[in-house]
């Protein structure tokens, strides 16, 4: 009997230190937006349907336990903020409203009241700032991340001017859940110029600086996140964020799968079309206690 004693206390021993060591690594200290996994893009799909920016995808992927909601952000032809990836005939046809909407409509800005009156997939309710804000003020352990679509440095000012106008109305604090995505080092210094936003996450997909460079930047400016393509991907960088203080989200992953695999890499998070943060929690659980 007592041959078998070593072995079996090896065992336990092995795998207590696994687990152990896993969950050290997903149990770390993270507070406001970072204490979350996964960020819903373009407040995740409703039936399967991508890029609605909708109130009621927004509702329901948060009663399935996603609490951190990227936007798109965009004006409409009389300059006030509204939730739209873009304006072409292809978005059009994709929410369903080429058929709501005259042909000169399909493909350019549409006033502010044009876009609120027009429903996405004839049901779902467009947003704009004070909708959004309002929403933020009913749930108050939301997030929502800002994707600026705009390209001129005037339009992403008058965006983020009016979130902040908009949220000053109810209750600054509201400021406190409103991430800025910055696209570039000099776009920080415009952004805090409207308003000195606690939590930044600057996204790689349209910067051309370098990995040091990056790194560097993050940790001189004390930058709460970094997210970026697949393609910008490497175990390496990721180590290099992480010890400069910041975690690393992917985009856009919508399987299970990708998830573990970047995990395995360190990367910590995700933004999905389709995946809750509930899904990335009991994926966690599963492959804590993975013998």
């Amino acid at each position: 009997m007592k041959r078998w004693i070593a072995p079996i206390t090896l065992l336990i021993v092995t795998v207590g230190m696994l687990f152990f060591a896993y969950d050290s690594q997903s149990e770390e200290q993270h507070d406001g937006f970072t204490a979350y996994r996964l960020i819903a893009h373009a407040m995740g799909s409703i039936r399967d349907q991508h890029y609605t920016n909708a109130y009621e995808a927004m509702i329901a992927n948060y009663e399935k336990g996603t609490r951190v909601f990227e936007i798109d952000f965009m004006l409409t032809s009389d300059r006030k903020v509204v939730a739209r990836h873009e304006w072409t005939a292809n978005m059009s046809k994709l929410l369903g409203q080429d058929e709501e909407l005259p042909e000169e409509k399909q493909a350019g800005p549409l006033t502010h009241e044009e876009f609120m009156n027009t429903p996405i997939l004839g049901m779902y309710q467009p947003m704009d700032a004070d909708g959004i804000m309002d929403v933020l003020a009913e749930y108050p352990d939301m997030y929502i991340v800002t994707d600026t679509k705009e390209q001129q440095d005037e339009d992403i000012r008058q965006v983020l001017t009016a979130l902040v106008d908009a949220a000053q109305e109810r209750d600054p604090a509201l400021l406190d859940r409103v991430v800025v995505q910055i696209y570039n080092e000099a776009m920080l210094e415009s952004v805090k110029q409207i308003h000195d936003f606690s939590s930044i996450i600057y996204t790689l997909y349209a910067t051309q600086d370098t990995e040091a460079q990056v790194v560097d930047f993050v940790q001189d400016h004390d930058i709460a996140a970094v997210t970026m393509p697949e393609y910008k991907v490497n175990r390496d960088f990721v180590a290099r964020l992480k010890r400069a203080g910041a975690v690393t989200y992917v985009h856009t992953i919508n399987e299970t799968e990708q998830v573990a695999n970047y995990e395995k890499w360190g990367v910590y998070g995700v933004y999905s079309d389709v995946l809750t943060e509930e899904e990335i929690e009991r994926m966690n659980t599963r492959v804590a206690w993975k013998p």
